[in-house]
């Protein structure tokens, strides 16, 4: 088993880290969150999991343990695969899927694409009390209350718009949040409007 790749980043899109350890290049599948951490990188160190199916060995990266540990509770439950997990936490943070299965909040899980109703409830029943003995809910702040809510569909919407601008999505995404998280009640093309005064 794999634990971790340590070595230099070669190459990174926001779906995939090329690693290259003793000589030997790794590409990992990875999710957003560990492509905004790894950015302008030259190490890294990624937790490894490896998918071995008939066709393929897949190796999936994570920045830390506590996404890796995630991913791996995500895909015990029924009807959630690791690309479905991968897609999870590239829509949220550890801390942020943390505080909605902790709150029972389902139809925040059901905004990543791919997760109907069925599965967000699944999701939340299967792993609530899981999240807590494995210490992954420390991630969530004092109160088990993360930042305000913020609205999805604008965050989709405005992420969309500034890529199909030429703009990379996981800077672009993480200006649109922070926006979002100060302004909630902001349409789409004021958080757009924004985004590209703050985007470097």
């Amino acid at each position: 088993m794999i634990e971790y790749i340590k070595g230099e980043l070669t190459e990174l899109t926001p779906a995939l880290a090329t690693i290259e350890a003793a000589g030997v290049g790794y590409g990992l599948n990875i999710s957003l969150n560990t492509f905004s951490a790894v950015q302008g990188k030259k190490e890294v160190r990624l937790y490894v999991y490896e998918a071995i199916r008939e066709d393929a060995h897949v190796l999936f990266g994570f920045y830390n343990k506590k996404e890796r540990e995630m991913f791996l509770l995500l895909i015990t439950v029924s009807g959630v695969g690791a690309n479905t997990a991968r897609m999870m936490l590239s829509g949220m943070s550890v801390s942020e899927l943390c505080s909605a299965i902790s709150t029972g909040n389902a139809k925040l899980i059901q905004s990543i694409k791919g997760i109907g109703k069925m599965t967000a409830q699944r999701i939340i029943v299967d792993l609530r009390d899981k999240i807590v003995a494995l210490g992954i809910a420390d991630e969530i702040p004092a109160g088990g209350v993360v930042a305000a809510p913020i609205n999805n569909a604008v965050r989709d919407e405005a992420v969309a718009a500034l890529t199909m601008l030429g703009f990379a999505p996981a800077p672009t995404q993480k200006v649109v949040v922070q926006i979002l998280q100060e302004q909630p009640t902001l349409p789409v093309e004021q958080v757009v409007k924004l985004a590209l005064k703050q985007i470097k």
